[in-house]
């Protein structure tokens, strides 16, 4: 394989890992610098980061070493896949932001308290309850958290796909 198809997955691989590893870390400092707690669909809608991060990190380092160029395309594909189905998921979230469709169960962020003891109501001020899924926790531009995700998982997706292209036509 020539040196510039390594090239190419160097480029594509470090993009992706530096654009996946700025998205979640971006999410995780709004959650832990900026106070806002995400609910269910924001943390499995990180998932997909926190996977696709150590594979496009392999991805570099085996560009970066000419080997194995079938284990890298299929990386790309991989993080493709991650992506796409990151990008429905978010997609899904927002429309539960927007009251299209109903989230899913115990999505509702704060259930009834049905203690009948003080005890029980101060151990429940240490429970930490996720937020409600219907109710967007920022909103950029008209679009929440889970809208612009949606983009960013769309657009991840798409330059994953391409790198995998780039990696299949010139072996």
């Amino acid at each position: 394989m020539s040196h510039s198809v390594y090239n190419r997955a160097v480029v594509f691989a470090f993009l992706l890992l530096v654009l996946l590893a700025g998205t979640v870390l971006t999410a995780l400092a709004f959650e832990h610098i900026g106070g806002l707690i995400p609910c269910v669909l924001c943390l499995q809608e990180r998932i997909p980061y926190y996977i696709g991060v150590p594979l496009m990190g392999l991805a570099v380092l085996l560009a970066l070493v000419r080997r194995w160029p079938v284990l890298i395309g299929l990386l790309f594909v991989a993080v493709f896949l991650l992506m796409a189905a990151d990008a429905g998921l978010s997609a899904y979230h927002a429309g539960v932001e927007w009251g299209w469709w109903a989230g899913p169960a115990g999505c509702s962020g704060n259930g009834p308290m049905e203690s009948q003891n003080a005890q029980d109501l101060f151990a429940a001020f240490d429970e930490v309850r996720p937020a409600p899924c219907d109710t967007p926790a920022l909103v950029i531009f008209g679009l929440s958290m889970a809208g612009w995700n949606a983009v960013a998982g769309l657009l991840y997706a798409a330059l994953a796909f391409a790198a995998a292209l780039a990696m299949r036509r010139k072996r």
